[in-house]
């Protein structure tokens, strides 16, 4: 179903600002790789998204095209992150149908609330896995195209959750730090050969998988945690993807090597706001009697919107 305009772009931006650009995203189809992924074809550019599930990839991609006349937008499904061979694959098939790779967008990660003592060494690394090693075979699966490319970006979609600690997400904490130092290492090593590599760190986006996993879906919580964010609301997938759109255009050429937190400032009050909780549960008696909110929901089994 097409997303108004103004949900996922301002309207500060030029037209074919990115005509013949090609971006290439894991977790193409997810709710705010998909508007990211909307804003940069909206503005000119083709696309390539990938994921595991086929049916949900290739509706993305169907989607995503309709935003403008003439764009291209392919939908790799059934390609999981954490297989260098398959992502190999989908990025030279990215190259070869669409003439190259200029951006990439690395958003495919996982998530859930679990205390550490609960949680078994296989639930950690499957975050890592998918976070960690899914960036790591992003980054070695489109390097070689993106040195082709006379725009080589790459940004990260990263979390703040590292910058303070987090009660219930020590495997995502744990993730987006690993994460932010390999940007940072693609920054020092391919910079002189003309790579930018960012980090763009979400807070709380109003309407997304990630948020739906981690608070509660309460009007009257969300809201809650609303008044407590120092620019007064939730972030929208808007503003990620103006950021988006900021860091490649040739406004954003000179920054590199940088981990940019689109939150309102949430982050620097992180300590006095936690995932998996309600506003009448206060640290540390939830984690001593083992409570977590009762009103997290998972979107996966939920009907798939795009």
């Amino acid at each position: 179903m097409p997303v108004p305009e103004s949900e996922y772009l301002s309207n500060v931006w030029k037209d074919d600002i990115f005509k013949d650009r090609v971006v290439f995203v894991t977790g193409g189809a997810g709710t705010i790789c998909s508007m990211q992924t909307r804003a940069l074809v909206r503005l000119g550019a083709n696309a390539c998204i990938i994921g595991r599930s086929v049916d949900k990839t290739e509706a993305a991609a169907k989607d995503i095209g309709t935003v403008r006349p003439g764009a291209k937008v392919i939908g790799i499904g059934g390609c999981d992150v954490r297989n260098p061979e398959s992502l190999k694959a989908a990025a030279d098939r990215c190259a070869k149908e669409l003439g190259g790779i200029d951006f990439v967008i690395a958003g495919a990660a996982g998530n859930f609330v679990v205390p550490l003592e609960a949680m078994s060494p296989n639930a950690f690394k499957s975050v890592i896995d998918i976070d960690v090693l899914g960036t790591f075979n992003t980054i070695k699966a489109t390097m070689p195209h993106l040195l082709r490319s006379s725009t080589p970006r790459i940004i990260y979609v990263s979390a703040t959750f590292h910058y303070t600690g987090m009660p219930l997400q020590a495997h995502v904490a744990a993730a987006k730090a690993a994460i932010d130092s390999l940007s940072a290492s693609v920054a020092l090593e391919y910079g002189p050969r003309g790579v930018t590599s960012n980090v763009v760190a979400p807070g709380g986006i109003e309407g997304t998988e990630g948020l739906a996993r981690l608070g509660s879906g309460r009007p009257e919580e969300q809201k809650l945690y609303a008044a407590g964010i120092p620019s007064g609301r939730m972030g929208t997938v808007r503003d990620i993807a103006d950021a988006t759109v900021f860091l490649f255009s040739d406004a954003g050429t000179y920054i590199n090597g940088q981990v940019i937190p689109v939150d309102g400032a949430a982050w620097r009050r992180q300590g006095d706001i936690s995932v998996g909780i309600d506003s009448t549960m206060r640290y540390p008696n939830f984690l001593l009697t083992g409570e977590i909110s009762k009103d997290l929901r998972d979107p996966r089994k939920d009907k798939a919107k795009l």
